[in-house]
């Protein structure tokens, strides 16, 4: 199988992640790069770098992938919003998978397994998709071009179809020196553009990440088109902000000729380290008064589902918004209780209903 039947562009000079397609989503607010010092590259060049084919054919957008969970998706897709949680459950721990599965399996309608440069030592995609699936769940799992070759990334997407899988979640991750292996060499010979059409060879209903804050945030519309042209369905959105910013960004979208249904990160905070960590993320932008307001509640969970059923339920009235993925951080050893919070809010907008 080939990435793309026509010679893609040069790789940027100078991008630690060494992307064609850029800019990556971790873009901070002031141009910097994720990592290096110095601004990103791909704000002094012509954007969006294009995808020069082939583009992905007419009936590419139907989710009806031939595993039974992606065919369940794509049926909830067409009465209701999709409603998706994160799983928070500890790396490296079988046992554990299905205690945490009971809280979500009938509230959350597939859960978000990815690996983030925070919890980089864990199962393969293809086994956690195995592992969820037995466990009674639809698995949206993320594969990251950080950590794996072209060679790698095949046989995981291939393995997660023969897993059951119901989707794919294509990402170029962040680098490693943002997670705890800074010692651990990147990768990067694919990103999330060029993965891709290599699941959507395999059968596999795919979504995409984009940052609708993130520096050049008014040429994000136009570089979700290009990664639409590639094969991508969904729109899997990083924290934007306030739901009218999110319109403008599903606005920008359809300008550039991308229709996709937008899927909106949703944070759920529930204790004081929760809120430090989405402060930290690069490429987000919290709801205004979203830290202060939980940091200054009497109870911090019920102030933190309180906030994301509002957020949620405001978000899935832009037009154009299809659903929400309800995410954030878990303390060790406080996954179980997260994970039921995050069954409440699902629950709350509509998911396993």
């Amino acid at each position: 199988m080939t990435i793309i039947d026509t010679p893609a562009p040069a790789r940027a000079p100078r991008c630690p992640k060494s992307m064609t397609w850029g800019p990556c989503g971790s873009v901070h607010a002031d141009g910097r790069c994720e990592v290096a010092a110095h601004a990103c590259v791909f704000l002094s060049r012509t954007l969006p770098v294009t995808w020069p084919g082939p583009d992905a054919p007419d009936d590419a957008r139907s989710l009806a992938a031939p595993t039974p969970a992606a065919a369940e998706v794509a049926a909830i897709l067409e009465r209701r919003a999709l409603v998706l949680t994160a799983f928070p459950a500890p790396a490296l721990d079988t046992d554990v998978v299905s205690r945490l599965a009971d809280h979500l399996r009938g509230s959350a309608d597939a859960v978000l397994s990815g690996d983030a440069g925070r919890s980089r030592v864990q199962y393969p995609p293809s086994f956690r998709a195995h592992l969820l699936a037995r466990a009674g769940l639809r698995a949206w799992i993320g594969v990251n071009a950080r950590d794996r070759s072209a060679a790698a990334i095949q046989r995981e997407l291939t393995s997660l179809r023969d897993a059951g899988a119901a989707g794919v979640h294509c990402v170029t991750g962040d680098h490693p020196l943002s997670g705890d292996r800074p010692d651990a060499r990147p990768v990067f010979e694919l990103e999330s553009t060029s993965m891709i059409p290599l699941a959507r060879e395999r059968g596999l209903a795919v979504s995409f990440a984009e940052s609708p804050a993130a520096p050049p945030a008014d040429r994000r519309g136009a570089r979700v088109r290009e990664k639409v042209r590639a094969g991508g369905q969904l729109c899997f959105t990083q924290y934007a902000g306030q739901p009218e910013d999110l319109a403008v960004f599903v606005e920008r979208c359809r300008a550039a000729g991308a229709d996709v249904p937008v899927i909106a990160g949703v944070p759920l905070v529930v204790d004081r380290s929760g809120a430090e960590l989405l402060a930290s993320f690069s490429g987000a932008v919290l709801p205004h008064g979203f830290v202060e307001g939980l940091l200054g509640a009497q109870d911090v969970r019920r102030a933190g589902i309180r906030q994301a059923v509002a957020y949620g339920r405001a978000l899935l009235e832009v037009p154009g918004v299809h659903g929400v993925v309800i995410a954030g951080g878990a303390a060790a050893g406080s996954e179980g209780s997260y994970t039921r919070d995050l069954a409440v809010v699902a629950a709350e907008l509509g998911g396993g209903s």
